[in-house]
């Protein structure tokens, strides 16, 4: 008998439901974060992109939902952070629903290429079928996740689908060219409300790499600043509380997620962020960013990791929070890993319980700045997604999940 979709994910979560895993809901307490057990609970995980032009996520054209997680489960991680564009929620709710695979494929990559993806997708993926959509693709994911253990956390990448960042794409900032504040906690609902069906997502990113609107001077120069952040971001966290009271919500920072001083220091012009001014205050996580891949010595990193936020770790903290490096990364084709600041992470994270997403699971994209089947030299798979592009990077980063995870 062939098995829909829909039937298919049922069944994963009936046949799974009666395990203790995930327990969930995940809380905070002071730095840590906790399970439903009162264990310490760190991610160790990668990013799996999907909020690209096509609003699917990556390589399935090349591997199945199955294998790819399969292949981060073999590495010993734990959490995949799933990145997604508001656009599709957008089309969702005033587009009359989602599209499906093949038309979403048709409009980012062509009449030409478009079903020719498509079709390496299906044959892949058998599961999927002329009828699947775009979110359907995200609830197998987290299906296929939860069969093997694995936590999933959603990050909002974008606005308008398309490679993340530049400080003129028009989504960098609340009210730029594409970044609509009110259809942005919109979708962040939407979002929460769905993934409450999954059972394992634990967590949300409200917003990747705010960033200088440089597309629009007016906005940069008079709302680029703390206080717009903290009305927008708190207003967010808000509703995504209330349509779902038990994930933790990931507050980012300011110049491309790279600083978030005021917040663990509870200092700020004009505004000041209290945890304990919220209702979810044992929901807050903190994120940075880290790609100081130039660094000269393991001191300087740390000791910048500390000014940036890292400080929220300490007793002395004004905001005592969990800190958790959602990316990071480095080319996979070199020795990168045994650099400095590869070498530096690998350790430091570890021995302060922070967790982390390496950046990135992709070993290419459907399509990337307007080139289609881009290779990504940054990913753990190679093109195809067949293999780990770097044995010895991956080797290495094994030891690092499970320092981690110790």
């Amino acid at each position: 008998m062939r098995l829909n979709l829909y039937t298919s994910i049922v069944l994963v979560f009936g046949a799974t439901s009666s395990h203790c895993w995930p327990n969930a809901p995940l809380v905070t307490s002071g730095r840590w974060i906790l399970n439903s057990n009162g264990q310490n609970v760190t991610y160790a995980g990668v990013n799996w992109p999907g909020a690209a032009d096509v609003m699917i996520p990556e390589g399935l054209q090349y591997a199945s939902v199955a294998s790819i997680v399969a292949g981060i489960k073999s590495l010993g991680m734990n959490a995949i952070r799933l990145t997604f564009a508001i656009e599709m929620i957008d089309d969702i709710i005033d587009g009359g629903g989602d599209v499906t695979l093949s038309t979403a494929f048709n409009k980012a990559l062509g009449t030409t290429n478009g079903p020719l993806v498509y079709k390496e997708v299906l044959a892949k993926n058998p599961q999927f079928s002329a009828s699947t959509t775009r979110l359907q693709v995200y609830d197998a994911i987290a299906a296929e996740c939860y069969k093997q253990q694995i936590y999933v956390h959603l990050d909002n990448h974008m606005s308008k689908g398309g490679w993340c960042c530049s400080d003129t794409d028009g989504n960098g900032w609340f009210g730029d060219t594409y970044f609509d504040v009110t259809k942005w906690k919109r979708g962040l609902q939407y979002m929460v409300t769905q993934g409450a069906k999954w059972g394992n997502l634990m967590s949300i990113g409200m917003r990747n790499e705010l960033r200088h609107p440089l597309d629009n001077a007016s906005l940069n120069a008079n709302t680029y600043n703390w206080p717009t952040w903290y009305s927008n971001m708190v207003a967010a966290a808000k509703v995504i509380s209330a349509a779902n009271p038990g994930i933790l919500i990931f507050f980012s920072g300011l110049d491309y997620d790279t600083t978030l001083a005021p917040i663990a220091q509870g200092s700020g012009s004009g505004v000041t962020f209290k945890k304990s001014d919220f209702s979810f205050a044992d929901k807050i996580v903190l994120e940075l960013h880290n790609y100081e891949t130039t660094v000269g010595s393991c001191s300087t990193l740390q000791s910048n990791l500390v000014g940036d936020g890292f400080s929220t770790l300490t007793a002395a903290a004004a905001n005592q929070m969990p800190m958790v490096m959602t990316e990071w990364g480095h080319d996979q084709t070199d020795g990168s890993y045994a650099g400095v600041y590869a070498s530096c992470l690998h350790s430091y994270l570890p021995a302060q319980h922070v967790g982390w997403t390496i950046w990135v699971l992709a070993g290419s994209y459907y399509i990337r700045s307007g080139t289609q089947d881009y290779d990504e030299t940054w990913g753990l798979y190679n093109h195809d997604w067949s293999a780990w592009r770097n044995a010895a990077a991956i080797a290495n980063l094994k030891t690092m999940v499970q320092a981690t995870l110790a």
